[in-house]
């Protein structure tokens, strides 16, 4: 296997497994995700669509295009870990999170939206729901989603000699 199929396989694997891991606690577990939970989300799938569209590039030989797409896929790793990292800062009060609510709902009438709101679990970014060895969810994923983006784009930028 060629260093950019690796890396297009890691990013792919990598991404898939701390989504996949997400959505089990949230669906599975009962984990409810906060605000900054979601915003660790969307770098991972745009992780995956770089990804595939890097298998795609290759599959049509086009090594160029595979590559950028396995840095940017790389880069979306890093992007969800620095999110992950500010997260853990704010489970651990190192600094202050946001402020602002998710809106919920979106439609129907008001009685319909008011009792949304009001079944909606209220989920506070500033506390730790889960946590193994003292570390977080969000704490793992940005451990992992570092070392994996890192390690990407290495594989990504290096050529054979």
């Amino acid at each position: 296997m060629t260093k950019l199929k690796l890396a297009l396989a890691a990013a792919a694997v990598t991404s898939a497994a701390l989504l996949g891991g997400a959505l089990a606690f949230q669906y599975i577990g009962g984990l409810h995700p906060c605000e900054m939970c979601h915003w660790q989300r969307w770098p991972h799938i745009a992780a995956l669509v770089f990804a595939a569209g890097g298998g795609l590039a290759l599959a049509q030989e086009k090594p160029g295009v595979a590559r950028v797409a396995a840095v940017l896929a790389g880069l979306a790793l890093l992007v969800t870990a620095a999110i992950g990292l500010f997260h853990v800062g704010v489970e651990q009060d190192w600094w202050e999170g946001p402020t602002a609510c998710s809106v919920i709902g979106g439609g129907g009438s008001v009685e319909d939206i008011f009792a949304t709101v009001m079944a909606a679990p209220v989920i506070r970014c500033d506390e730790t729901a889960w946590s193994l060895a003292g570390i977080s969810m969000a704490g793992y994923n940005a451990i992992i989603s570092f070392l994996m983006g890192g390690l990407v784009l290495w594989l990504s930028t290096t050529r054979k000699k």
